[in-house]
């Protein structure tokens, strides 16, 4: 036996008698799988804090095996090969705020030419997948456009055939867990998250600067039970929120999205399916305090395919810095109303008093400045005007890799910020 070897099962039977619970191998097997040629092929273990990974081909987490990616991890995807991250068995990137997970690029290559992704492929779960955790992870840059030899389109993943611009995240069990905490996802030409099934919470993530031909931020579909709550959309392409029972899985999609921002979302999308959410295919849809400023349409509707009628919405908050944005919130046929919404007729109504966002920045603008702030001030129509009546669909957690993520509880103050003194 060589050493190596000798030295790893050495370790890995110290950690199994340690009762270690981070993964079924708790090892970085890197270097045993790939060499020096890069990170490629089947892998499993922890990913250690810190430490940079440069992904030269596809991987593949194995069906049954766990990657665990700690704090602080640099995953560099390579812009030639374009890889594809497969996740068969469970994956947990554990990232904290000061020490974020990063999918993306060489730093040298994060140019504006390349601020619409395509450079790498996306994290792909098959139904195979039981529980899949982003917490403080940051992904851009991806989105590449599948071929007929991608290992999605071998393996019949996400869309049949080829020629389609993967999203950053798609996630498929409809008996799985799905977590997205505290995330950032940006530079993706079309969705960033395309989701056909499982339990789900997406909360306190940041959208934007994403999408160039389509382009949600979040796009449900059925088999889902999702809460959606404290999550900031800005320019999306299309949709921040796209909610659809499409599909024929069972459960049903049921989404409680309550608490989110909503900004200049839709705008650089010619069709008419850009805006704001849309619900469709009798999706079941509870929406709740958000808060849209300056997005186009409000919440649109197929009349074709209508919502579940149990769907609820109330105390949603809008804003239109002009006449043309604030007539195309107003109710109709295919732009839902709701309950209590706060709702103006003209230009400027409802101010939210963000704190220092220049509510006149061009509605088409796709580009994001880190140092805006989107808690409201004293004063702002969206303070008290929410409501905290409804209930959560997991407002007592799921478990993933041993710890309890709960859905936030909501906020009388609309939007995902929050009020500042």
């Amino acid at each position: 036996m060589k050493y190596k070897n000798i030295l790893f099962y050495a370790a890995l039977l110290a950690l199994i008698a340690s009762g270690c619970k981070k993964a079924n191998i708790a090892v970085d097997l890197t270097e045993d799988t790939t060499g020096n040629s890069g990170i490629h092929g089947d892998v499993f273990g922890i990913w250690s804090k810190g430490s940079t990974k440069r992904v030269t081909g596809d991987i593949i987490i194995p069906e049954g095996k766990t990657l665990v990616i700690e704090e602080g991890v640099i995953v560099i995807m390579d812009t030639l090969t374009k890889p594809e991250i497969i996740v068969k068995g469970n994956l947990y990137s554990m990232g904290t705020p000061d020490n974020p997970v990063k999918f993306t690029i060489e730093e040298n290559l994060r140019t504006d030419s390349r601020k619409f992704g395509k450079q790498w492929g996306g994290i792909l779960a098959a139904p195979t997948s039981a529980e899949l955790l982003l917490d403080n992870t940051i992904l851009e840059y991806g989105g590449a456009t599948t071929t007929e030899s991608s290992t999605s389109v071998k393996m019949g993943l996400y869309k049949p055939g080829s020629g389609e611009n993967l999203p950053a995240l798609w996630y498929s069990n409809v008996n799985g867990k799905l977590v997205v905490t505290n995330c950032t996802f940006r530079y993706f030409n079309e969705d960033c998250t395309y989701i056909e099934g499982g339990k789900i919470i997406f909360s306190n993530n940041a959208f934007y600067c994403t999408g160039i031909t389509g382009g949600e931020g979040i796009n449900i579909k059925s088999g889902c039970i999702a809460d959606v709550a404290y999550n900031l959309f800005y320019a999306t392409n299309t949709n921040a929120l796209k909610l659809s029972n499409s599909g024929d899985r069972t459960p049903q999609a049921h989404v409680i999205a309550y608490n989110n921002t909503i900004l200049n979302t839709g705008w650089r999308r010619p069709t008419v399916k850009g805006g704001s959410i849309w619900v469709e295919a009798t999706v079941f849809a509870e929406l709740h305090n958000n808060l849209f400023a300056n997005a186009r349409f409000g919440i649109k509707r197929d009349t074709k395919k209508t919502e579940d009628a149990r769907s609820v919405l109330s105390q949603n908050l809008y804003y239109g810095f002009d006449q043309a944005t604030v007539d195309q919130f107003q109710p109709s046929k295919d732009v839902l109303a709701g309950k209590n919404d706060v709702i103006g007729k003209k230009a400027g109504d409802n101010d939210p008093k963000f704190v220092n966002y220049p509510l006149s920045t061009p509605m088409n603008n796709p580009d994001f400045n880190n140092s805006w702030d989107f808690h409201v001030q004293a004063g702002s129509p969206a303070i008290g005007a929410g409501t905290t009546s409804f209930v959560r669909n997991f407002a007592n957690g799921l478990v993933m890799n041993g710890y309890t993520y709960s859905s936030p509880a909501p906020s009388s103050t609309i939007g995902a910020f929050g009020a500042k003194n």
